[in-house]
């Protein structure tokens, strides 16, 4: 395309080179606003967005058609214009530039349309609108041509590009900063002001995070800068743990019918803040359909680029649509005098300014004419000042691009100023005999430019700007029922790690909506005492809230993880704080540890009282009938029994712990084998001996104490291994009992344990085995009845006593091994010798040695 409109202007050339006149073609195009002077720069602007036929007979095509049903003035724009006015009047006056040489402007509107800025970009070469072609109709015209300003967007931009770096016009642009522009065009591309986008993007996180705004949309243009934007912004984002709820990229003007207003609605009431970036042409589509829906009440972030107080479709309402408003602003300095150079701009001041017309009919609510528009102004206010309209048509505070634009004058003036000093010697300088210098020659002075990059330059794009300063500013109502743009803070960012943010929140409204801050929030967040969840196929920043586990606490809101209490602590009732563990075992001041220890007690007198009464009735026959010391033995056993219980209450020691175990596994096995040999006596008594025969009588005594012996001395042996290869030893349990450390102690070898245990009741099954075999003997002094039911209460218990023991906890677990060893002592007592007890204090009269004699 770019070979193809050089090579069009050669046959243009070739074909009316014999012709020595100009003459129009029939392409539409604006006139301009000139201004003489030595030398011309030429400034192309964007003033509405206007109805227009995008073909002409040159067979251009504007690649950004506009519909027809698009119209509005941006008279805002104006200002852009005046800057340059104004810029090139402080020149004129100030001696110490250009000397006694002084500059012209030469100003189109080229209305948004490309084909227009190209055909406002031809102008200026030929000096004459409509333009031609390679003719130079006015030389007066385009000999002084310099340079040229413009445009307000990147596509203006390319298409005034194309044109005059065909001839190395050099082309100032104040369309905001775009790395793309450079590659659009083969030749010299434009210079561009430069913007610290690394600066924007941490002051827009430094905002959110301030704010806490974790869930937030995002609205760009549809084209490379809004696609490299979302790119970078969504890194950040994420890196700095935020959301992006819904990402909407803006067409330039589609048709009506490609916006589907449930979905357009449904989207932005997913997130109350918007992040917007943008300018106001690019987003325009985008606020029509704002203006379209019903408010949602959303809190826009933007940067200077999109002025969110223009809004054309408002004018007539009283409704802020984007009020609360927050805007990133390069700082600038105002412009010395500028803002008094607008208060006095009327048109009768510049009567040549054939743009202020349109300005002032709109700005002023004046009928437009077409002829004798200065007479016609009279009738309204032709005087009036630009600082009595609101803010949402005029802005009396320096616009960005105004900014550049002056900033642009300058430079093209210190350019020349540098150009022409290397013409001439000394410091004057001779007008009769200067003219104005080639144009492509001032690219080597406007490259030393402290105020833009050129594209084409080396590692423009990475040039990393010392300080950046941006402000803060809040769109809201005043008191006084105007609108303003009130600065609430400012973001200066040197570098990655030296940034400093701050914001006034006293001084931001927040609009009709909102009364306090809003929250941007994807899930609400999660209390004290709960952690998050995230939910399957959102983003991070959805979760649910769920308890913390057992043992573990949060003791901060949106925790990811919940922190784990150290063993000696444990949680509150409300998860968020560890308190120390109550420290606590058996002892004889716990209810449950003096129950135990007086029913111990108890029974052990109880034993004893046995034991005096058969001391007392040794010599009756119930008393001898199986062996009287066997039972001397085991009442004996019982009562230790009964005893070693109370070692297992109070603060273990190392000295306790060995005893505890070594005591219960050895005295109980003397018990249960004093049991299994009174049961061989009397299994051997009825079915082996003869009666009277003292020799027999004499082997079996001694083989039941052979019995008592070699079942206790293999408990003994038990007991010492256990000693010498992992005895039990004190230990504090910190997880069993919620809110506790409980002392207790640990058995070392588990399998020595259950060894002593499995020993004690191989020893009663065989007891109960043989008493079983017994218990049809004769009744009269026979106890196998009685040990069979004492074996079979003995069973149960220590049966039933594995599973409990393994499922309790804490001192319950020795609170569990107490009943155990109190309940089979009892029931081996109760069973064996409370029928003894009973005959002897009660019918004792009535045995005899008749019946059973040993």
């Amino acid at each position: 395309m770019k070979l193809f409109i050089a090579f069009f202007f050669v046959i243009v050339l070739i074909v009316f080179q014999e012709q020595n006149y100009c003459f129009s073609l029939s392409i539409p195009a604006s006139p301009g606003y000139y201004q003489d002077g030595d030398f011309v720069i030429g400034g192309l602007f964007s003033l509405r967005v206007t109805t227009g036929d995008t073909r002409s007979k040159f067979g251009f095509t504007d690649t950004n058609p506009i519909p027809e049903y698009v119209y509005v003035d941006f008279t805002k724009h104006y200002q852009h214009m005046l800057a340059m006015v104004f810029a090139i009047e402080k020149i004129n006056k100030d001696p110490n530039i250009l000397s006694n040489m002084s500059l012209g402007f030469y100003l189109f509107n080229v209305d948004f349309i490309e084909l227009k800025a190209v055909q406002s970009s031809m102008a200026l070469l030929s000096g004459e609108s409509p333009p031609i072609p390679n003719y130079n109709c006015r030389p007066q015209k385009i000999d002084k041509l310099v340079a040229v300003i413009g445009g307000i967007s990147t596509g203006i931009s390319t298409q005034i590009s194309r044109v005059l770096s065909l001839y190395s016009v050099p082309q100032i642009s104040y369309a905001p900063f775009d790395q793309s522009l450079g590659t659009r065009v083969q030749f010299q591309s434009p210079y561009q002001f430069p913007v610290h986008t690394t600066a924007l993007y941490q002051g827009i996180i430094q905002l959110l995070l301030y704010f806490m705004w974790v869930w937030v949309g995002l609205v760009v243009p549809d084209d490379i800068r809004g696609e490299l934007f979302l790119r970078d912004i969504t890194e950040e984002l994420t890196n700095h743990r935020l959301c992006v709820a819904f990402a909407e990229k803006v067409p330039e003007f589609p048709a009506k019918d490609t916006v589907n207003r449930e979905l357009f609605r449904g989207r932005f009431t997913l997130a109350s803040v918007i992040v917007a970036f943008g300018d106001t042409y690019s987003l325009l589509r985008f606020v029509y359909n704002i203006f379209c829906n019903t408010p949602f009440g959303n809190v826009w972030i933007t940067t200077s680029d999109w002025d969110i107080t223009t809004f054309p479709f408002q004018q007539n309402l009283g409704y802020t649509y984007f009020g609360g408003g927050l805007s990133f602003s390069v700082h600038m300095d105002e412009i010395l005098g500028f803002k008094d150079f607008l208060r006095s701009v009327q048109p009768r001041k510049y009567p040549h300014d054939i743009f202020i017309q349109d300005v002032w009919s709109i700005l002023f609510e004046c009928p437009y004419f077409d002829q004798d528009w200065i007479r016609e102004l009279s009738q309204c206010e032709q005087n009036g000042s630009l600082s009595t309209r609101p803010l949402h048509v005029w802005d009396m505070n320096t616009l960005s691009s105004s900014y550049k634009v002056h900033a642009a004058v300058y430079a093209i003036a210190q350019a020349l100023h540098e150009e022409l000093s290397l013409r001439v010697e000394g410091s004057s300088f001779n007008k009769g005999v200067l003219r104005a210098p080639l144009p492509w020659k001032l690219h080597l002075f406007l490259q030393r430019g402290q105020f833009w990059e050129s594209i084409n330059e080396e590692n423009v794009v990475n040039k990393e700007i010392s300080t950046t300063k941006l402000d803060i500013l809040n769109y809201q109502s005043l008191q006084s029922g105007t609108k303003a743009q009130v600065k609430v803070g400012e973001f200066v960012f040197e570098s990655n790690s030296v940034q400093h943010f701050t914001l006034n929140d006293e001084l931001i409204s927040w609009g009709e909506h909102h009364n306090q801050t809003p929250f941007a929030l994807c899930s609400q967040s999660c209390t004290i005492g709960f952690r998050k969840t995230l939910v399957e196929g959102k983003p991070f920043c959805c979760f649910d809230c769920v308890p913390c586990p057992d043992g573990e606490i949060a003791n901060e809101t949106d925790m990811d993880q919940c922190i784990k209490c150290p063993e000696d602590q444990y949680p509150n009732k409300q998860r968020n704080q560890c308190l120390p563990k109550i420290k606590t075992f058996l002892s004889y001041e716990d209810t449950l540890g003096a129950v135990l220890a007086s029913l111990a007690i108890s029974l052990s007198t109880f034993s004893a009282i046995i034991l005096g009464l058969f001391i007392c009735y040794r010599d009756t026959p119930i008393v001898r009938a199986n062996n009287r010391n066997l039972s001397y033995l085991l009442l004996i056993s019982l009562m230790l029994c009964f005893f070693c219980s109370l070692i297992f209450i109070g603060q273990p020691s190392r000295v306790t712990c060995v005893l505890r175990q070594m005591i219960f596994g050895i005295v109980f096995s003397v018990a249960v084998s004093a049991v299994l040999a009174k049961t061989f006596i009397v299994v051997v008594a009825f079915k082996s001996l003869k009666p009277g025969s003292t020799l027999q009588m004499w082997m079996v005594t001694r083989l039941s104490n052979a019995i008592v012996c070699c079942g206790s001395i293999i408990q003994v042996c038990i007991c010492a291994v256990w000693l010498g290869t992992n005895p039990p030893f004190p230990d504090v349990d910190k997880q069993s009992e919620f809110g506790q450390i409980t002392f207790c102690c640990n058995e070392g070898s588990t399998l020595a344990f259950y060894c002593v245990l499995g020993y004690l009741g191989f020893l009663s099954s065989l007891s109960l085995l043989i008493a079983f075999l017994a218990r049809r003997l004769p009744d009269s002094f026979n106890e196998a009845k009685t040990i069979t039911f004492s074996m079979l209460v003995f069973c149960t218990v220590w049966i039933s006593f594995v599973p409990t023991y393994l499922s309790s906890k804490g001192k319950t677990m020795v609170a569990v091994e107490i009943l155990s060893i109190l309940a089979s002592s009892a029931g081996l007592l109760g069973c064996i010798f409370l029928p003894k007890c009973y005959a002897i204090l009660l019918r004792s009269g009535s045995l005899s040695r008749q019946k059973f004699s040993i």
